[in-house]
């Protein structure tokens, strides 16, 4: 297929990256740092565009990745943005993890040009980027969804799709509502278990096979407790989706009471300049005073 990708972040480079070399597509890119792009190019092939619309001319389906509501805004709508660029009956994928609100926007919006949208935010962070495992959360309509799986496909082990325009979203806040609760918890019992002065290799060993176990506790458990940081999603970027969550939350009436908590700590994070540890760093404030 004629695809585009737009955003070549941490997320979107290697993304796009799958697209080209294991989907077989052919692919234009567009980034704002345009240097980015040409890297890109440099490794992979295809061609750079100077803007998201010539990025998106011809293209069968157009991907975008970029960091939040107003990002996605100024690379998709506007005299240079990639709607403007698209053709009737193609599709238009935001793989950003931005607001229902946002999401319902650009149907309403791709519609009035003949585009369908997905929103399709990810899970699974920069390894499962790289490594082309990650989960897709898509909202949007059934006949567009069959058609771009097969792309999204080359760099996700799970895409599905779980209803209308805002969906995909939803379900990412969900995601991130769960993996907030469940970080603090593991950060809590690791500070604990070394304070208490037990073999932590070995208590990883033994709790990781019942029912403590869990992705986090797998991936960072042990990088908790050696203090590293340097992995996975930023604090900057998580503290972004929780406020999403939040404020989805006051509008739909849902209580997120620990949310808005580790929501605080993850401030407290930042504070002491880790703005781009990755969320295991609630660890940080639990064992260094």
């Amino acid at each position: 297929m004629r695809t585009a990708f737009i955003g070549l972040g941490v997320m979107g480079f290697p993304m796009a990256g799958h697209l080209k070399v294991r989907g077989g597509h052919e692919v234009t890119v567009y980034n704002r740092t345009r240097a980015k792009a040409a890297e890109w190019v440099g490794k992979h092939g295809g061609r750079v565009a100077a803007t998201p619309r010539e990025a998106a001319a011809g293209a069968e389906i157009v991907f975008t990745c970029v960091g939040n509501d107003a990002d996605v805004r100024a690379v998709v709508l506007g005299e240079d943005g990639a709607l403007a660029g698209m053709e009737r009956g193609a599709i238009l994928v935001d793989h950003t993890t931005a607001s229902a609100d946002l999401a319902r926007e650009l149907a309403a919006a791709a519609a009035e040009r003949g585009v369908s949208f997905l929103d399709a935010p990810v899970s699974g962070g920069q390894a499962g980027a790289e490594n082309g495992q990650l989960t897709v959360m898509c909202g949007g309509e059934a006949a567009a969804f069959d058609r771009a799986k097969p792309a999204i496909d080359s760099y996700a082990k799970s895409c599905q799709l779980l209803g209308p325009a805002g969906a995909g979203q939803l379900t990412k806040m969900v995601n991130q509502i769960c993996i907030a609760g469940l970080v603090q918890g593991l950060a809590e019992g690791m500070s604990f278990g070394i304070k208490a002065g037990l073999d932590m290799e070995k208590v990883i060993s033994v709790i990781s096979k019942g029912a403590a176990q869990s992705w986090q506790m797998d991936n960072r458990s042990r990088t908790m407790c050696e203090g590293k940081f340097e992995f996975g999603f930023a604090v900057d970027w998580m503290r972004k989706d929780l406020g999403i969550c939040m404020a989805e939350a006051k509008r739909n009436g849902g209580r997120l009471p620990v949310t808005a908590l580790v929501d605080q700590f993850y401030a407290h994070v930042q504070a002491r300049g880790g703005r781009r540890w990755d969320t295991s760093s609630l660890m940080h404030l639990l064992m260094k005073d």
